[in-house]
Protein backbone atom coordinates (compact mmCIF):
# COMPACT_ATOMS: atom_id res chain seq x y z
CA UNK A 1 0.00 0.00 0.00
CA UNK A 2 2.66 2.62 0.76
CA UNK A 3 4.11 1.83 -2.69
CA UNK A 4 1.56 2.38 -4.55
CA UNK A 5 0.14 5.65 -2.64
CA UNK A 6 4.14 6.87 -3.28
CA UNK A 7 3.70 5.77 -7.10
CA UNK A 8 0.37 7.64 -6.89
CA UNK A 9 2.22 10.83 -5.07
CA UNK A 10 5.15 11.21 -7.71
CA UNK A 11 2.76 11.26 -10.65
CA UNK A 12 0.19 13.88 -8.52
CA UNK A 13 -0.04 16.50 -11.33
CA UNK A 14 -1.04 13.57 -13.98
CA UNK A 15 -3.46 11.80 -11.64
CA UNK A 16 -5.46 15.78 -11.09
CA UNK A 17 -5.60 16.11 -14.75
CA UNK A 18 -6.87 12.39 -15.34
CA UNK A 19 -9.11 13.27 -12.64
CA UNK A 20 -10.82 16.23 -15.18
CA UNK A 21 -10.55 14.06 -18.05
CA UNK A 22 -12.29 10.90 -16.27
CA UNK A 23 -15.14 13.27 -14.72
CA UNK A 24 -15.88 14.34 -18.37
CA UNK A 25 -15.97 11.42 -20.40
CA UNK A 26 -17.81 9.63 -17.47
CA UNK A 27 -20.86 12.31 -15.88
CA UNK A 28 -22.07 9.32 -13.85
CA UNK A 29 -19.29 9.14 -12.02
CA UNK A 30 -18.83 12.56 -11.97
CA UNK A 31 -22.53 13.34 -10.17
CA UNK A 32 -21.35 10.66 -7.19
CA UNK A 33 -18.01 11.98 -6.23
CA UNK A 34 -19.78 16.14 -6.38
CA UNK A 35 -21.29 15.62 -2.93
CA UNK A 36 -18.01 14.37 -1.64
CA UNK A 37 -16.39 17.48 -2.56
CA UNK A 38 -16.42 19.27 0.62
CA UNK A 39 -14.95 16.18 2.29
CA UNK A 40 -12.34 15.65 0.00
CA UNK A 41 -11.35 19.61 0.96
CA UNK A 42 -11.03 18.91 4.37
CA UNK A 43 -8.77 15.98 4.04
CA UNK A 44 -6.41 17.29 1.89
CA UNK A 45 -6.33 20.66 3.82
CA UNK A 46 -5.48 18.37 6.80
CA UNK A 47 -2.95 16.18 4.81
CA UNK A 48 -1.09 19.72 4.32
CA UNK A 49 -0.97 20.75 7.52
CA UNK A 50 -0.02 17.61 8.90
CA UNK A 51 3.24 17.97 6.36
CA UNK A 52 4.01 21.66 6.79
CA UNK A 53 6.65 22.47 8.54
CA UNK A 54 5.66 24.85 11.81
CA UNK A 55 8.77 26.46 11.75
CA UNK A 56 8.68 27.36 7.69
CA UNK A 57 4.71 28.49 7.90
CA UNK A 58 6.12 30.91 10.56
CA UNK A 59 8.75 32.08 8.70
CA UNK A 60 6.44 32.96 5.82
CA UNK A 61 3.92 34.28 8.22
CA UNK A 62 6.27 37.13 9.10
CA UNK A 63 6.98 37.79 5.43
CA UNK A 64 4.23 40.71 4.40
CA UNK A 65 4.69 40.16 0.80
CA UNK A 66 3.22 36.33 1.16
CA UNK A 67 0.90 37.34 4.55
CA UNK A 68 -0.60 40.76 3.54
CA UNK A 69 0.64 42.87 0.01
CA UNK A 70 0.45 39.90 -2.66
CA UNK A 71 -3.36 38.33 -0.36
CA UNK A 72 -4.27 42.04 -1.27
CA UNK A 73 -3.20 42.33 -4.89
CA UNK A 74 -5.05 38.83 -5.14
CA UNK A 75 -8.23 39.30 -3.95
CA UNK A 76 -8.91 43.03 -3.90
CA UNK A 77 -6.72 44.27 -7.06
CA UNK A 78 -6.88 41.51 -9.55
CA UNK A 79 -10.76 41.08 -9.17
CA UNK A 80 -11.20 45.22 -10.34
CA UNK A 81 -8.58 45.34 -12.86
CA UNK A 82 -9.64 41.98 -15.08
CA UNK A 83 -12.96 42.89 -13.91
CA UNK A 84 -12.87 45.66 -15.88
CA UNK A 85 -10.61 44.68 -18.60
CA UNK A 86 -13.44 42.08 -19.24
CA UNK A 87 -16.15 44.54 -19.30
CA UNK A 88 -14.94 46.70 -21.58
CA UNK A 89 -13.61 44.17 -24.10
CA UNK A 90 -16.51 41.95 -24.02
CA UNK A 91 -19.59 44.62 -22.65
CA UNK A 92 -20.81 41.67 -21.15
CA UNK A 93 -21.82 42.11 -17.78
CA UNK A 94 -22.36 38.60 -16.31
CA UNK A 95 -19.13 37.87 -17.54
CA UNK A 96 -17.44 40.28 -16.28
CA UNK A 97 -18.85 39.77 -12.80
CA UNK A 98 -18.13 35.88 -13.59
CA UNK A 99 -14.40 36.46 -14.16
CA UNK A 100 -14.01 39.22 -11.04
CA UNK A 101 -15.99 36.93 -8.71
CA UNK A 102 -13.30 34.32 -9.76
CA UNK A 103 -10.49 36.01 -9.33
CA UNK A 104 -11.72 37.33 -6.11
CA UNK A 105 -11.59 34.30 -4.61
CA UNK A 106 -8.82 33.02 -2.42
CA UNK A 107 -6.33 30.41 -3.72
CA UNK A 108 -7.27 27.31 -4.05
CA UNK A 109 -7.04 24.82 -0.87
CA UNK A 110 -4.83 22.44 -2.65
CA UNK A 111 -2.58 24.78 -3.88
CA UNK A 112 0.19 23.66 -0.62
CA UNK A 113 -0.39 20.11 -1.62
CA UNK A 114 0.27 20.98 -5.55
CA UNK A 115 3.05 22.81 -4.40
CA UNK A 116 4.53 20.31 -2.73
CA UNK A 117 4.34 18.17 -5.78
CA UNK A 118 5.99 20.16 -8.44
CA UNK A 119 9.24 20.93 -5.94
CA UNK A 120 7.87 24.49 -4.81
CA UNK A 121 7.39 26.16 -1.43
CA UNK A 122 3.91 24.22 0.40
CA UNK A 123 4.56 27.16 2.96
CA UNK A 124 4.57 29.87 1.29
CA UNK A 125 1.55 28.72 -0.84
CA UNK A 126 -0.59 27.47 2.42
CA UNK A 127 0.05 30.93 4.36
CA UNK A 128 -0.89 32.79 1.18
CA UNK A 129 -4.02 31.11 1.09
CA UNK A 130 -4.83 31.03 4.79
CA UNK A 131 -4.26 35.20 4.78
CA UNK A 132 -6.13 35.17 1.39
CA UNK A 133 -9.51 33.34 3.31
CA UNK A 134 -9.81 36.01 6.16
CA UNK A 135 -9.78 38.68 4.50
CA UNK A 136 -12.43 37.52 1.59
CA UNK A 137 -15.25 38.09 3.32
CA UNK A 138 -15.22 41.52 3.52
CA UNK A 139 -13.45 41.75 0.05
CA UNK A 140 -15.62 39.64 -1.90
CA UNK A 141 -18.90 41.31 -0.80
CA UNK A 142 -17.41 44.17 -2.30
CA UNK A 143 -16.41 43.38 -5.80
CA UNK A 144 -19.81 41.93 -6.04
CA UNK A 145 -21.30 45.10 -5.48
CA UNK A 146 -18.66 46.92 -7.97
CA UNK A 147 -19.84 44.51 -10.95
CA UNK A 148 -23.45 43.21 -9.78
CA UNK A 149 -25.17 46.10 -10.19
CA UNK A 150 -28.74 45.92 -11.05
CA UNK A 151 -28.15 42.01 -10.61
CA UNK A 152 -30.12 40.13 -7.70
CA UNK A 153 -26.82 38.76 -6.36
CA UNK A 154 -25.14 38.94 -2.83
CA UNK A 155 -22.85 37.14 -0.41
CA UNK A 156 -23.52 36.92 3.23
CA UNK A 157 -19.63 37.64 4.93
CA UNK A 158 -21.01 36.47 8.38
CA UNK A 159 -22.26 32.86 6.41
CA UNK A 160 -18.89 32.83 4.24
CA UNK A 161 -16.31 33.67 7.60
CA UNK A 162 -18.40 30.77 9.11
CA UNK A 163 -17.54 28.37 6.41
CA UNK A 164 -14.22 29.25 6.37
CA UNK A 165 -13.37 29.05 9.88
CA UNK A 166 -15.52 25.55 10.01
CA UNK A 167 -13.17 24.30 7.30
CA UNK A 168 -9.63 25.55 8.36
CA UNK A 169 -10.20 25.41 11.94
CA UNK A 170 -11.96 22.02 11.68
CA UNK A 171 -8.85 21.07 9.83
CA UNK A 172 -5.84 22.44 11.82
CA UNK A 173 -7.48 21.46 14.93
CA UNK A 174 -7.67 17.65 13.87
CA UNK A 175 -3.71 18.18 12.36
CA UNK A 176 -2.72 19.44 16.16
CA UNK A 177 -4.43 16.28 17.77
CA UNK A 178 -2.84 14.00 15.49
CA UNK A 179 -0.03 15.76 15.67
CA UNK A 180 0.78 15.77 19.63
CA UNK A 181 -0.29 12.11 20.21
CA UNK A 182 0.72 10.44 16.78
CA UNK A 183 3.90 12.69 16.05
CA UNK A 184 5.85 9.69 14.99
CA UNK A 185 3.25 8.19 12.72
CA UNK A 186 3.01 11.14 11.01
CA UNK A 187 6.95 11.35 10.22
CA UNK A 188 7.31 7.77 9.78
CA UNK A 189 3.93 7.81 7.17
CA UNK A 190 4.61 11.33 5.42
CA UNK A 191 4.97 9.69 1.74
CA UNK A 192 1.64 7.84 2.76
CA UNK A 193 -0.23 11.07 3.27
CA UNK A 194 0.78 12.77 0.67
CA UNK A 195 -0.89 10.01 -1.42
CA UNK A 196 -4.32 10.08 -0.01
CA UNK A 197 -3.88 14.40 -0.25
CA UNK A 198 -3.35 13.12 -4.03
CA UNK A 199 -6.40 10.71 -3.82
CA UNK A 200 -8.20 13.31 -2.14
CA UNK A 201 -7.43 16.03 -5.08
CA UNK A 202 -8.38 13.26 -7.58
CA UNK A 203 -12.12 13.05 -6.57
CA UNK A 204 -12.21 16.80 -6.15
CA UNK A 205 -11.30 16.92 -9.85
CA UNK A 206 -13.93 14.43 -10.77
CA UNK A 207 -16.53 15.91 -8.65
CA UNK A 208 -15.96 19.14 -10.12
CA UNK A 209 -16.66 18.07 -13.91
CA UNK A 210 -20.28 16.95 -12.88
CA UNK A 211 -22.05 18.38 -15.52
CA UNK A 212 -19.25 19.51 -17.92
CA UNK A 213 -20.23 16.92 -20.38
CA UNK A 214 -23.51 17.51 -21.46
CA UNK A 215 -22.95 21.55 -21.24
CA UNK A 216 -20.05 21.08 -23.64
CA UNK A 217 -22.29 18.95 -26.10
CA UNK A 218 -25.48 21.22 -26.03
CA UNK A 219 -23.35 24.57 -26.58
CA UNK A 220 -20.08 23.17 -28.03
CA UNK A 221 -18.81 26.76 -29.21
CA UNK A 222 -19.92 29.04 -26.32
CA UNK A 223 -18.12 26.25 -23.81
CA UNK A 224 -15.09 26.34 -25.74
CA UNK A 225 -15.15 29.87 -25.92
CA UNK A 226 -15.48 29.92 -21.33
CA UNK A 227 -12.87 27.45 -21.48
CA UNK A 228 -10.32 29.35 -23.54
CA UNK A 229 -11.85 32.77 -21.57
CA UNK A 230 -11.03 30.55 -18.29
CA UNK A 231 -7.37 29.26 -19.23
CA UNK A 232 -6.51 33.00 -20.54
CA UNK A 233 -7.62 33.96 -17.15
CA UNK A 234 -5.74 31.61 -15.21
CA UNK A 235 -2.29 32.25 -17.20
CA UNK A 236 -2.60 35.97 -17.42
CA UNK A 237 -3.08 35.49 -13.63
CA UNK A 238 -0.06 33.03 -13.10
CA UNK A 239 2.18 35.20 -15.50
CA UNK A 240 1.06 38.54 -13.05
CA UNK A 241 2.01 37.11 -10.01
CA UNK A 242 4.93 35.24 -10.66
CA UNK A 243 6.33 38.51 -12.84
CA UNK A 244 5.25 40.86 -9.70
CA UNK A 245 6.66 38.76 -6.60
CA UNK A 246 10.28 39.82 -6.02
CA UNK A 247 12.19 36.19 -4.78
CA UNK A 248 13.74 32.83 -6.24
CA UNK A 249 12.58 31.25 -8.98
CA UNK A 250 10.39 28.31 -6.54
CA UNK A 251 8.85 31.46 -4.75
CA UNK A 252 7.58 32.91 -8.27
CA UNK A 253 6.47 29.84 -9.40
CA UNK A 254 4.48 28.99 -6.29
CA UNK A 255 2.95 32.33 -5.86
CA UNK A 256 2.34 32.23 -9.55
CA UNK A 257 0.25 28.93 -8.91
CA UNK A 258 -1.56 30.72 -6.31
CA UNK A 259 -2.25 33.27 -8.27
CA UNK A 260 -3.90 31.12 -11.00
CA UNK A 261 -5.62 28.61 -9.28
CA UNK A 262 -8.14 29.78 -6.93
CA UNK A 263 -11.31 28.57 -4.67
CA UNK A 264 -13.83 29.14 -7.30
CA UNK A 265 -16.39 26.86 -5.86
CA UNK A 266 -16.30 28.90 -2.21
CA UNK A 267 -17.93 31.58 -3.43
CA UNK A 268 -19.83 30.02 -6.48
CA UNK A 269 -21.69 28.13 -3.56
CA UNK A 270 -21.57 31.67 -1.19
CA UNK A 271 -23.78 33.21 -4.54
CA UNK A 272 -26.58 30.37 -4.28
CA UNK A 273 -28.83 29.25 -7.21
CA UNK A 274 -29.56 32.84 -8.35
CA UNK A 275 -26.75 32.45 -10.52
CA UNK A 276 -27.52 33.63 -14.36
CA UNK A 277 -26.72 30.70 -16.96
CA UNK A 278 -23.43 32.79 -18.14
CA UNK A 279 -22.20 32.71 -14.77
CA UNK A 280 -22.64 29.13 -13.89
CA UNK A 281 -20.58 27.37 -16.85
CA UNK A 282 -17.84 30.37 -16.47
CA UNK A 283 -17.49 29.03 -12.77
CA UNK A 284 -17.59 25.44 -14.31
CA UNK A 285 -15.26 26.07 -17.30
CA UNK A 286 -12.90 27.07 -14.86
CA UNK A 287 -11.90 24.72 -12.88
CA UNK A 288 -10.48 22.65 -15.91
CA UNK A 289 -7.16 25.09 -15.90
CA UNK A 290 -7.05 24.63 -11.90
CA UNK A 291 -6.57 20.89 -11.93
CA UNK A 292 -4.58 20.83 -15.72
CA UNK A 293 -2.26 23.24 -15.05
CA UNK A 294 -0.36 21.82 -12.21
CA UNK A 295 0.60 19.14 -15.13
CA UNK A 296 1.24 22.03 -17.63
CA UNK A 297 3.84 23.58 -14.91
CA UNK A 298 5.47 20.42 -14.38
CA UNK A 299 6.83 20.23 -17.75
CA UNK A 300 7.78 23.51 -18.01
CA UNK A 301 9.59 24.50 -14.63
CA UNK A 302 12.39 22.28 -15.69
CA UNK A 303 13.09 23.90 -19.00
CA UNK A 304 12.76 27.26 -17.54
CA UNK A 305 14.79 25.96 -14.56
CA UNK A 306 17.47 24.64 -16.99
CA UNK A 307 17.50 28.35 -19.21
CA UNK A 308 18.52 30.37 -15.64
CA UNK A 309 21.24 27.80 -15.21
CA UNK A 310 22.34 28.54 -18.74
CA UNK A 311 25.83 30.90 -18.56
CA UNK A 312 24.98 34.69 -18.45
CA UNK A 313 21.39 33.77 -16.95
CA UNK A 314 21.59 34.30 -13.02
CA UNK A 315 18.28 33.49 -10.56
CA UNK A 316 16.92 36.23 -8.63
Amino acid sequence: MHRILGEITKRGPTVLASGCAIGLVIPDLAALARPLLPVMVFIFVLGTLLRINNAEVIKAAKNLKISLIFPALMVVACPYFFGMLSLYISGNQELSLAIAIAVAAPPASGNAAVARMLGLDPSMSLVTALCSMAIIPITAPLILHVFADGLSLSIDPVDLAIRLAILIGGAEGAAILIRRFSQSFVATHGLAIDGIVVIALFLFAIGTMAGMQSIILQTPSLAISMILIAYGVNVCMQLLMGCLYPGSLVSRFTMALNGGNRNVGLLWSALGVSLSPTMALYFACSQLPIHTMPKILQFVLPRIEGLFKKPGLTQS
